[in-house]
C-alpha cells in the first residue's frame, strides 16, 4: 500500500470527520422532495412544477448534499443542476422515445440478470443511487423502493453465470452498487468472483462524482481481495472534478482498480468540445481513463437533453488531435432495443481506389496510403521490386 493511500484511508477513518464527509449522511440528508429542493435552490416554474411532478410519478429525486453544493444556485442552465433536477419538459415524449431504450426487459435470462452479449452479463444488485441523474437509463425501475436486492435472490443469476463459462466478464450494476453497504456489497463481489469461469468484475456507478467521501478504506480493504476489478465511472462535466472527486480517483487508483470513465453527450451540459476537452484532461490527470462519450439513450422523457448523432461527430471530430490518444474516447451510440454498441467516427476515407485510399487528416491534409501488393508471378513468388 503507498503512503498516500495509507494516510488518506486513516483520515477518512477519523473521529474528526465532520457528518458532511460522511457518506452515510449525505445518503441521509439527499434531498427527495420538492419542498426541500425550492429551499435549496430558488426553482424556475419549469424546474418547480417538473420536481412536484417526479415525487408522485416516473423518476424520483434524490440529490446529495454534496452535489447539489455544485449547482450554481443563480443560473436553471447549470450543468449540475441540469443533470438531477426535474423540469417538465420531462413529461414531454419525442418521436423515438422509449421505456426501456436497451431491451434489458427482453434480454434478461435470469431475475436482475441481463446478456446483451455472449462474453458479459450485467448483474443488477440494486435499484439505489446517491443521486438520481434525469437521463438516467434505467429510469422504469431505479428508486422504486426495493434497495439491495438480497443475495440469496441473486441465486439465480449467479447460477446461471456458472453454467454458461462463455461469460467471462460481470457488470455490476443497478441502482449503484457503490450506494449498498459494504458488507453486503463484498458478499456480492465475492459471490461473482467465487465462479471460476468470470475474469473480470466491473463496478458501474457515478459515487465517485455524486459521492466521492463513499471511496473509504473500509470499502477499498473489503474489494481488494477480488481484483481484478474495474471501476466504470461518469463524469460528465469538469465542474463534477472537484478536489473531492480527484481524491476519490486516486485512492482508487492507488489501491490497485483502473478506473474508467463514460461521459454522457448532453445538451446544454456538455455538447462543446472545449467543455470535454478540459473534462477529459482533468480525468486522465487523476488517472482514469475517458473511455466512451455516449450518445444518450432515447429514454422516455429525456429528448430536451440529447443531442443529434451529427453534434456528436462533430466533436469528435474537433477534438482529433487535440487530444493524446490516452484522453480521446470513443464515440458510440448503444442501439435502440438492445442489439448492441456501435462506435462512431467521422469519415476521414476521401475515396478508394484499387490498392490506393486517400485518407483526410485532423488538419484536414490528404493523404495517400498504398496497399502492399498481392498479386504474384508464374513462379508463385510476389511482385516486389529488390533493394539493391
Amino acid at each position: 500500500m503507498s503512503r498516500r493511500l495509507a494516510v488518506a484511508q486513516d483520515a477518512l477513518s477519523s473521529s474528526e470527520l465532520t457528518d458532511k464527509d460522511d457518506w452515510r449522511w449525505q445518503l441521509r440528508n439527499a434531498v427527495t422532495r420538492v419542498d426541500a429542493l425550492s429551499k435549496a435552490l430558488p426553482l424556475t416554474a419549469s424546474e418547480f412544477e417538473g420536481a412536484r411532478r417526479a415525487e408522485g410519478q416516473g423518476l424520483p429525486i434524490s440529490i446529495t448534499p454534496y452535489y447539489l453544493s455544485l449547482a450554481d444556485r443563480a443560473d436553471p442552465k447549470c450543468p449540475i443542476r441540469l443533470q438531477c433536477v426535474p423540469t417538465i419538459a420531462e413529461t414531454e415524449v419525442v418521436a423515438g422515445d422509449l421505456v426501456d431504450p436497451l431491451g434489458e426487459v427482453a434480454h434478461q435470462v435470469a431475475p436482475h440478470l441481463i446478456q446483451r452479449y455472449p462474453d458479459r452479463v450485467l448483474l443488477l444488485a440494486t435499484d439505489r443511487c446517491a443521486v438520481y441523474c434525469r437521463f438516467c437509463t434505467r429510469s422504469r425501475m431505479v428508486g422504486d423502493g426495493g434497495g439491495a436486492v438480497p443475495l440469496e435472490q441473486l441465486g439465480p443469476a449467479l447460477a446461471y453465470v456458472r453454467a454458461h463459462p462463455e461469460v467471462r466478464d460481470v457488470i455490476i450494476s443497478g441502482g449503484d452498487p457503490l450506494a449498498m453497504a459494504t458488507e453486503r456489497l463484498e458478499r456480492v463481489v465475492a459471490a461473482v468472483r467465487a465462479i471460476p469461469t468470470v475474469e473480470t468484475i466491473r463496478l458501474a456507478t457515478r459515487v465517485p462524482v455524486t459521492l466521492p467521501m463513499r471511496i473509504t478504506g473500509e470499502l477499498l480493504r473489503a474489494l481488494q481481495p477480488h481484483h481484478p476489478l474495474w471501476v466504470m465511472t461518469h463524469f460528465n462535466h469538469p465542474n463534477e472534478v472537484t478536489y473531492e472527486a480527484r481524491a476519490a480517483c486516486e485512492r482508487l487508483a492507488d489501491a490497485g482498480f483502473p478506473v474508467m470513465n463514460q461521459t454522457v453527450l448532453l445538451r446544454g451540459v456538455n455538447d462543446n468540445a472545449d467543455v470535454l476537452e478540459a473534462l477529459f484532461r482533468a480525468l486522465v490527470r487523476v488517472r482514469v481513463r475517458p473511455y466512451y462519450l455516449l450518445q444518450a439513450d432515447p429514454v422516455r422523457g429525456t429528448g430536451h437533453l440529447r443531442t443529434t448523432l451529427d453534434e456528436g461527430l462533430q466533436i469528435i471530430e474537433t477534438l482529433q488531435g487535440r487530444l493524446s490518444g490516452i484522453a480521446l474516447p470513443k464515440f458510440i451510440c448503444d442501439t435502440p432495443g438492445g442489439f448492441g454498441k456501435v462506435p462512431l467516427l467521422p469519415n476521414y476515407v476521401v475515396r478508394r481506389e484499387l490498392g490506393r485510399t486517400t485518407l483526410r487528416t485532423f488538419r484536414g491534409r490528404e493523404v495517400v496510403y498504398l496497399d502492399p501488393p498481392r498479386g504474384a508471378d508464374d513462379n508463385g513468388a510476389r511482385q516486389v521490386k529488390r533493394i539493391p
